[in-house]
């Protein structure tokens, strides 16, 4: 037997319908590279009549166990366990794919399948597209470009159309052998193994894993998600706010602001930086758990102290002003003046931004919630620059 050299643990993922041969064939292609890849586990996703069918040609029938001998594979057996069969209401393994309730099933249970295994730093995913429905394959190759890492990889296995779903070919054994197949014209010919040609068409695709942090589990949700991080990403440029320069720059904008209101409108964006009540996501979305009221949180010493710090660094040349603006509103700020400053930030960013869609995500926004209204600033953390600090 050959003795194998582990760098990761070896998964092969396949989806499955009645030809039974790509399981094979691509086991087959895969132990032909150089350095050759063995299993060391196997998940099938398929029908229950898919099951039955793979069961007899692969397992009752020998064909597995006898490549394995035949070309030294180390031989990973085929169980219960190896196959994902998804379920109707009444816990029954499905049948087919016929209708739209059952692709919902397939798509998640293989979405599923691939976020747990890649989850293990030390596996290697190898996904066979080459076999059942379309729609499966479809969502193999979509659950591996949601949850995929560097090391996974996509297939699909071609062989010579003379010898594809043959009911007798499976793999290209070491010595040749002659078997009954069917020419063009669907006339029964002999074919000899030596001619057969199995080659392993590898599969590039776009990596999402680690770069949105997905929190659905439904497949059709976790499209919608993703859309809407990557929606965010294209959409929002960079807020740049530099306080010593004084200037703020949306994209290529350049928001013209008195620097007392540069002061305060960087409040609102040390909030979102400073107090993210979920600094595990990447992506805010549309959270506004931030946002604060005007009466317990801007009013407040704390504020007014922050505010401070800034307020010297944007006049820098005049200390007695921050002297001074820290005497006024040594007990807080005034809700008044608070609601005034809003007011006039949005005015400046209505006036020089000139993408609509961009206004309401940088405008200081007011939402009510529990009696009093929150406020906060919606544009996505990560777009948020503070510099000359």
């Amino acid at each position: 037997m050959v003795k194998i050299k582990e760098a990761y643990k070896e998964l092969f993922i396949f989806v499955a319908g009645t030809t039974p041969q790509i399981i094979t064939e691509t086991i087959y292609a895969l132990s032909q590279k150089k350095p050759p890849i063995y299993p060391h586990e196997i998940f099938i996703i398929t029908t229950l009549i898919g099951k039955n069918i793979i069961k007899t040609s692969l397992i009752d029938n020998g064909i597995l166990k006898e490549m394995y001998s035949e070309l030294g594979i180390p031989e990973i057996r085929i169980t219960e366990e190896s196959f994902v069969i998804p379920k109707d209401k009444y816990n029954n393994e499905i049948d087919d794919i016929r209708n739209e309730q059952e692709n919902e099933l397939i798509g998640n249970i293989i979405t599923s399948l691939i976020r747990e295994k890649a989850k293990d730093p030390s596996v290697r995913l190898h996904c066979s597209i080459a076999g059942g429905r379309k729609t499966m394959s479809f969502y193999l190759g979509a659950a591996l470009q949601l949850f995929g890492r560097p090391q996974d990889r996509l297939y699909h296995v071609l062989v010579t159309p003379k010898f594809e779903s043959n009911p007798e070919f499976f793999y290209k054994p070491k010595k040749n052998r002659v078997i009954e197949g069917k020419g063009p014209d669907g006339r029964p010919i002999t074919l000899n193994t030596d001619d057969a040609v199995i080659d392993l068409a590898e599969l590039p695709f776009i990596r999402l894993s680690g770069k949105i942090s997905f929190q659905k589990e439904d497949f059709r949700e976790l499209v919608l998600e993703g859309q809407r991080t990557i929606d965010t990403a294209i959409v929002q440029p960079e807020l740049i706010i530099n306080l010593s320069e004084r200037y703020i720059k949306i994209g290529s904008n350049i928001i013209n602001m008195l620097p007392y209101l540069i002061v305060f409108y960087n409040i609102f964006l040390k909030q979102k930086l400073n107090h993210c009540q979920h600094p595990e996501r990447n992506y805010c979305e549309q959270c506004t758990d931030c946002f604060v009221t005007i009466k317990s949180g801007l009013t407040s010493r704390q504020y007014v102290e922050e505010m401070a710090l800034d307020h010297s660094i944007v006049y820098k040349n005049s200390p007695m002003r921050t002297e001074e603006f820290i005497r006024k509103w040594k007990d807080g700020m005034s809700v008044e003046l608070i609601r005034q400053n809003i007011s006039k930030i949005n005015k400046s960013i209505n006036e020089h931004l000139e993408d609509e869609a961009l206004k309401p995500l940088c405008k200081i926004s007011c939402m009510k919630r529990y009696g009093e209204s929150l406020y906060g600033i919606r544009v996505e953390k990560a777009k948020i620059k503070i510099e000359g600090r």
